[in-house]
């Protein structure tokens, strides 16, 4: 490693002095002392031209000397170094005239931080290294000054390797070091540069660049990152392998003593100098007050022509003091603020209070009260506490971004979630609003119910633990995680769905459930059905137990019960009377409502509705009461034989050629004869009808009764692409409220059972909808809300009609409820059912991990959880980790020992057995290590 630089020119200078003095007394060395007067006069005279032409000679030297130092490039910063050094340059530069302006492979780095070499030939000549090049943690600044910085290809704003020191944890596992390198290859490539490597060893990144501004990690990143908790700068001389002899070491040690990079900035992962220089220009800088940081900042002028010497007993005072400081372990930093959460019946999020630490931490009296916050203000979607004033120091002095609480908690500095006001804001003033991610277990009260919880999370997923499973065993390093996935034939999906339908029926039960909720759940009764219609099979010589209400439903009831075998040929249109059923049902409701709406008189339009939900007996009857025989015969052949609709459709052609006047016909019989016809636009010229009763139209009346139902399916997504048909939108927007209608754009996102349908059509072939799909929005407002599509995504996957990997939205979405509900154990269950990705080995291990540990304050008390966890096959280990965490938090350190024993994490535990428990067993009494595991004392004797 080359020494720091700026470094004393002493042996260049001593050859310009030499060189000088030379000039000056060399000539007179060698003369002769014996001489005659004539010849001393004559040596006299001699003399006294060549003076004065060696002054004339040394002022020359001197400019030369002046323009020459001034030429080489400064770096005048602590810890700072380059390659070559100064040194090297200047002798480059006597020797070679013009060496400085094609420097090859020019290096500029920073110790413990990380360094940059610019590929091939660079020009240093007059460069202040000190203003163009900064490095901080995890992160280097190539000509901050944007309007200082020259083009691409000039100075030092071209191409160059970078190499930036990261804080990584010492032991990483490899699922963990596969993570880091993805994530830095995404990160470099989204700064417009090229990856190189990373070395989990000495967490050396490198990457290359083709032009400088910023690069590095920001905040946001290096959350992202397994990053070491305590980030500690190394001194230059334990990181330096190289020649450390020209090392100036008065650049590193401020004038007391004290180095700079062991200090308190420094730890913070801030640039000490800096904070220094802050200090001094925002707060008088008093004597008796001076114990931030290690010293007065003093700005040192070197000059180059002088070497810094520091006496040997100040050097090994140095020493000691760097060797006594950094033996000294940091402690755990302690959480200012702690969260004291609402219970799950309550509306109230909680409150933020500062933490009442009394492990050590000084707090002020005025301060230990902290503050509370507003439970009064909400927004109309979410609970909202907004506009709190606190004090911005209790964030440590680091800018405050969005966290994430427990339960759905969010804290922010901006302007509530729903806000117009787009005035800025202080960064001492916070928001905090409860994402409400369990709407759906609260009834129209906002209260949460326990009857909800039941029957929306905990019944479904007991049932779809119910059905068979299939596991597959995943190497975690000495651990394994068996993954399930469940598998089931399409002759049980009829009992499945049953299953489910029986459950949401128990949740409409429920008292006070909101109107709008009960609309989603009758959808999702339908969408059972639906599911049970188009992807359920039956057994070739079992009798079928659909029924129907129509000819097409009669004809195939009294087949299956005449005969103990299905014809295979029959099996399409036994689904098609079974899939005709299930449309009379879904919209025999609003057919309901629209006929009861209308008055006894408009008896023909009663009739046309009734006819969009394909109720042909109640069409019939109501005809014929008022007398219309005729009209009631045509509506008992509706939808049967082409035949029939091919008459009707020449009669009104015939009408029309003929010249007849339609004015003396009302209109609805006409379009009652266009629908009979099998012209379901000219029926519904001028009307809209919701998309389910358009679909059952093109079915019933327009394609021919033994069209499958593939055929009807492409057949009005087609006419739905050529915008003649209605949009298959959700429910809630087609039966809801109008602003949720009102919010809806054309093609946005449609409803659950027109994807299903697609899917039913798509079979066999590839099937390119299945994010849309399977999103929220395709079947509730709530885009929150995932309790049941996963388990619909889950049954088509087992039967094998459905099959993807990359839908772990959805998956994290039905994690995220059940953690907010304090069901831990269910949130893993659903973790084990993510499927497994060969780019993502380590995706489930890592998330059960983060649950356990951030949720264990949750399950550890509940022994029924912890129990369940461990039949899934979690690792023990694994519990116990987190345990120990959390009791270590929490300052039970003798608890929490037990618990780093039992996952046999030697390391933390003698640790903590040193600093935290063996002095009170001490002063209590007799030690007894008997009880303890053996492993323990060999994990003790190893250390």
């Amino acid at each position: 490693m080359a020494s720091t630089s700026p470094l004393p020119l002493s042996g260049t200078l001593h050859e310009l002095h030499s060189t000088r003095n030379h000039i000056l007394f060399g000539t007179t060395m060698g003369m002769d002392s014996d001489a005659g007067t004539s010849g001393s006069q004559i040596a006299l005279d001699q003399y006294k031209r060549r003076k004065i032409s060696s002054q004339k000679n040394v002022s020359s030297l001197c400019e030369v000397h002046s323009e020459f130092e001034a030429s080489l490039p400064t770096l005048r910063s602590p810890g700072y170094y380059m390659e070559p050094c100064l040194r090297e340059l200047a002798n480059r530069e006597l020797m070679d005239s013009g060496f400085c302006s094609r420097v090859q492979d020019f290096t500029v780095g920073r110790f413990g931080y990380g360094c940059v070499k610019f590929l091939g030939n660079t020009d240093v000549r007059w460069l202040d290294l000190d203003q163009i090049i900064r490095f901080g943690r995890h992160e280097v600044v190539v000509y901050g000054d944007e309007s200082a910085k020259p083009e691409v290809g000039q100075g030092l704003n071209k191409s160059a390797e970078v190499t930036l020191v990261l804080k990584v944890r010492s032991s990483i596992e490899k699922g963990e070091l596969y993570d880091i390198v993805e994530k830095l290859r995404l990160i470099t490539k989204r700064q417009e540069a090229d990856f190189i490597s990373f070395n989990p060893s000495n967490g050396e990144w490198k990457f290359l660049v083709h032009h400088f501004s910023r690069f590095g990690l920001s905040e946001d990143d290096e959350e992202d990152i397994v990053m070491d908790d305590v980030t500690a700068v190394q001194h230059p001389l334990e990181t330096n392998t190289g020649d450390v002899s020209g090392i100036d070491e008065a650049t590193l040690v401020e004038p007391n003593g004290a180095v700079l990079s062991h200090s308190l900035p420094a730890h913070l992962g801030l640039d000490p100098i800096k904070m220094k220089e802050m200090r001094m220009v925002m707060f008088p800088v008093d004597e008796e007050e001076d114990h931030d940081f290690s010293g007065e900042f003093k700005q040192r002028e070197q000059s180059i022509g002088k070497e810094s010497i520091r006496p040997p007993l100040h050097h090994s005072a140095w020493r000691m003091s760097h060797k006594s400081s950094s033996s000294v372990a940091r402690k755990t930093p302690l959480a200012l603020l702690e969260y004291n959460p609402g219970s799950v019946e309550s509306n109230s999020p909680g409150t933020i209070l500062m933490a009442q630490q009394n492990k050590g931490v000084p707090l002020k009296t005025a301060k230990v009260e902290g503050f509370k916050l507003d439970l009064k203000r909400k927004t109309p979607i979410t609970e909202s506490l907004s506009h709190n004033i606190v004090d911005a120091a209790l964030f440590m002095g680091r800018s405050f971004r969005v966290g994430w609480g427990p339960n759905g908690i969010l804290v922010h500095s901006g302007t509530s979630v729903g806000s117009n006001d787009s005035q800025s804001v202080l960064s001492s003033v916070i928001n905090l609003e409860k994402v409400a991610i369990d709407k759906v277990v609260r009834d129209e009260n906002n209260k949460v119910r326990k009857e909800l919880v039941e029957s929306c999370f905990i019944s479904p997923l007991e049932l779809h633990k119910e059905i068979k499973h299939e596991t597959k065993e995943v190497e975690i390093g000495s651990f394994k995680l068996k993954l399930q996935n469940p598998v089931s034939n399409r002759l049980m999906l009829s009992e499945v769905c049953r299953s489910y339908i029986g459950i949401i029926e128990r949740q409409l039960e429920v008292p006070e459930v909101s109107s709008s909720a009960r609309v989603v759940l009758m959808h999702q009764v339908m969408v059972w059905e639906l599911i049970k219609v188009l992807f359920s099979a039956r057994e070739i010589s079992g009798q079928s137990k659909s029924a129907g209400a129509d000819n097409e439903e009669d004809m195939m009831h009294d087949r299956s019960e005449g005969s103990s075998e299905v014809d295979l040929e029959a099996l399409p249109l036994i689904r098609r009377a079974e899939f005709s059923y299930w449309l009379q049902e879904s919209v025999c409701h609003r057919v309901q409502d629209e006929v009861s709406s209308l008055n006894e008189s408009s008896d023909l339009e009663q009739v046309l509705l009734l006819l969009t939900g394909r109720q042909l007996d109640a069409a019939v009857e109501l005809a014929a009461s008022r007398g219309d025989v005729r009209l009631a015969c045509l509506l008992s052949q509706a939808g049967g034989s082409t035949v029939n609709r091919a008459d009707v459709s020449q009669q009104l052609e015939l009408w029309r050629t003929n010249g007849l006047d339609f004015n003396f016909i009302e209109e609805d019989r006409i379009r009652i004869f266009e629908l009979l016809a099998g012209n379901i636009h000219g029926a519904l010229h001028g009307k809209t009808i919701d998309w389910k009763r358009f679909l059952g139209l093109l079915m019933w009346y327009q394609l021919p009764p033994d069209t499958s139902l593939p055929f009807v399916f492409h057949t009005y997504q087609q006419l739905l692409a050529d915008e003649r048909a209605p949009h298959p939108v959700p429910v809630y927007i087609d039966e809801g409220p109008v602003e949720e209608a009102m919010s809806w754009r054309v093609g946005e996102r449609y409803d659950l059972a027109y994807y299903l349908m697609l899917l039913h059509a798509n079979e066999g072939s590839e099937f390119g909808l299945g994010k849309t799909m399977f999103s929220a929005f395709s079947s509730t407002h709530d885009p929150l809300d995932y309790h049941m599509i996963w388990h619909q995504r889950a049954v088509l996957e087992a039967v094998g009609a459905f099959s993807s990997n990359d839908l772990h939205v959805l998956d994290m979405g039905l994690v995220s409820q059940l953690l907010c509900l304090g069901q831990c154990h269910w949130a893993i269950y659903v973790v084990l059912h993510m499927p497994f990705r060969d780019d993502f080995p380590y995706l489930q291990a890592t998330l059960i991990r983060e649950i356990l540990c951030q949720y264990c304050e949750s399950w550890h008390s509940q022994e029924l959880q912890r129990q369940f966890m461990e039949d899934l096959g979690i690792p023990s280990a694994w519990l116990h980790e987190a345990m120990a965490v959390y009791f270590n938090y929490s300052g039970d350190f003798s608890t929490a020992l037990e618990h780093y024993i039992a996952c046999a994490n030697w390391q933390k535990a003698h640790s903590l057995f040193m600093t935290s428990v063996s002095h009170s067993l001490f002063l209590s009494g007799p030690i007894e290590l008997g009880g303890r595991p053996d492993g323990f004392n060999e994990g003790l004797s190893n250390r």
